[in-house]
């Protein structure tokens, strides 16, 4: 009787204790510092804080949003692809932002000095209506260009051959994130801009479908909060940020340094969606999906969870 009641007492003291470590399965479309957020929370231990487990999944956008609004994955980073689901009517909505501007760089050929000299050029792309062209004639029409008319653009697919083809005058430029900037500069190619200093374009936070919304919204947060926390050491941390790269895309310290110093600009710290940004992306999603009727950012969004969260960590009163 006495061991009883003091393990009851014990558990009356230590309620965190007693908390249930939540399994969640978590997709990611590819080894980018981009999509590092909640991986890198997961090798640094921040969900693990949240009592959160996570099995990591490496899967396409296209099938990762559906195995999310089916249930088979809990939580899932391209806000693109999100957006675009969403507004097809995909049961998905957007909850956080962890890069609100992509970290994509257009890299030229030496001669060109900058992005007005490409009028009438040839620029490379892995394919036709992907995020690369997207983002590409969001620069160009920030530089005063029409795409439709000054530009003229090819699909080569991998990085390798936009760089041959770039190598043998057969494209002036290409667009691409870290660390293509960096083997960009290892050929002799520039970097005229960097999409992330011009506009937003979110990229990656979180996606949940709408009944993981409903049914567990503390789970929500706090995937949120671990996010956030990785987000601030990722920017406060340099040394072991990098490391962190290192071990989890497999690359060499030399280009996670590279990839670091190209992407730190690009990550928040309080997992904010930008209005503007998100407009962005639900107006090009509308042109994609062929989608004319108008659309909220509340039909795409519900960052009610996500005020929680900054409110806790803090960052709200």
């Amino acid at each position: 009787m006495k061991r009883l009641l003091a393990a009851l007492f014990v558990c009356l003291l230590l309620p965190s204790s007693l908390h249930a470590v939540d399994k969640v399965r978590i997709g990611f479309p590819d080894f980018a510092a981009q999509f590092g957020s909640l991986p890198l929370a997961q090798k640094k231990g921040f969900l693990q804080e949240q009592d959160l487990q996570a099995e990591l999944i490496r899967i396409n956008a296209t099938v990762g949003i559906a195995a999310l609004a089916n249930g088979e994955i809990d939580y899932y980073p391209g806000i693109g692809p999100g957006v675009a689901a969403a507004l097809q009517g995909v049961p998905i909505k957007v909850v956080a932002c962890y890069v609100p501007s992509a970290p994509f760089a257009l890299i030229a050929r030496p001669e060109f000095k900058s992005v007005q000299e490409l009028r009438g050029k040839a620029i490379g792309l892995n394919t036709f209506g992907g995020n690369i062209e997207v983002v590409d004639r969001l620069i160009f029409k920030h530089f005063g260009l029409d795409a439709d008319k000054d530009i003229k653009f090819l699909a080569l697919g991998t990085n390798e051959r936009r760089f041959a083809a770039m190598k043998q005058g057969l494209a002036a430029a290409t667009l691409g994130t870290p660390p293509l900037d960096f083997f960009g500069k290892k050929f002799g190619f520039v970097v005229l801009t960097r999409a992330h200093e011009l506009f937003s374009y979110p990229a990656s936070g979180v996606l949940v479908s709408l009944r993981k919304i409903k049914e567990r919204p503390d789970e929500v947060k706090r995937v949120i909060k671990a996010g956030i926390k990785f987000n601030r050491y990722f920017r406060q941390d340099r040394e072991g940020a990098i490391l962190a790269m290192v071990e989890w895309i497999k690359i060499d310290k030399e280009t996670a340094t590279a990839t670091y110093d190209s992407v730190l600009k690009a990550f928040n710290d309080d997992g904010g969606l930008p209005e503007d940004g998100l407009r962005l992306l639900i107006d090009e999603a509308k042109k994609q999906t062929k989608v004319t009727r108008e659309v909220a950012q509340s039909d795409i969004a519900d960052l009610s969870i996500l005020r929680e969260a900054q409110r806790e960590l803090g960052m709200r009163k």
